[in-house]
């Protein structure tokens, strides 16, 4: 039995479920990879360390999903978590910073996995511009931010630049007409409510792990 709902509130769903959709979408993955056709929330929850009860409450956010007593059909499943994540069209995305961590984005696999696609990387640096990244990509000169974003329909900025410059970068995103942008700069910035910025500061999670370590019974 499938009632999927095709548009949801985003306001009604939690940053932490649409994070362990992604979880889910990589269990389903596996499980075709292994040849399992159909798979109940118990089945799916003890073979990858997750909550039965939780994957069936995520999943009906946004529909009814499964057989009772059945389970899943897993390629179905699989289709409709895509389709939830909007994972079924072509994402494409500019980066704003070639250096070490821009030009390491540009071939990162999970992109090509996920239907995401690097179809620019941009620079302020006269001395970049014009140098391959190692996808193969040509740096371009970050005052072709607006044209880029318009003729290679563009929906998702990421910002790797130092961080003095991450504010100034994200307001040009946001001006060029981005609503999506992930930020790797180590410095939060600001954007509308219209606009949805993702922050990864690696070195927060780093500092998480060391207070853990710090305050753990070592004895």
């Amino acid at each position: 039995m499938v009632a999927y709902k095709r548009h949801v509130d985003t306001n009604s769903i939690s940053e932490l479920t649409i994070a362990r959709l992604s979880i889910y979408l990589r269990c389903v993955d596996q499980l075709l990879e292994m040849g399992v056709e159909t798979v109940s929330s118990q089945d799916l929850a003890q073979r990858f360390n997750l909550n039965s009860a939780q994957i069936r409450k995520d999943l009906a956010y946004f529909g009814e999903f499964g057989v009772r007593g059945v389970g899943y059909n897993v390629r179905e499943l699989r289709q409709y978590v895509v389709e939830i994540l909007g994972l079924d069209r072509e994402r494409r995305l500019v980066i704003v910073g070639a250096g070490n961590l821009g030009s390491a984005l540009c071939h990162y696999s999970g992109f090509s996995g996920g239907n995401f696609l690097v179809v620019g990387v941009l620079d302020s640096d006269s001395t970049r511009i014009g140098d391959a990244t190692p996808a193969g990509l040509l740096v371009e000169d970050v005052d072709r931010l607006d044209e880029i974003v318009a003729q290679r329909h563009v929906e998702i900025g990421i910002i790797t630049t130092p961080a003095a410059a991450a504010q100034s970068v994200c307001d040009r995103m946001v001006g060029a007409g981005l609503r999506t942008i992930l930020n790797f700069a180590p410095v939060r910035v600001r954007a509308p409510e219209t606009v949805l910025v993702k922050t990864v500061d690696l070195k927060v999670y780093l500092e998480e792990l060391s207070f853990f370590l710090a305050h753990s019974d070592t004895a």
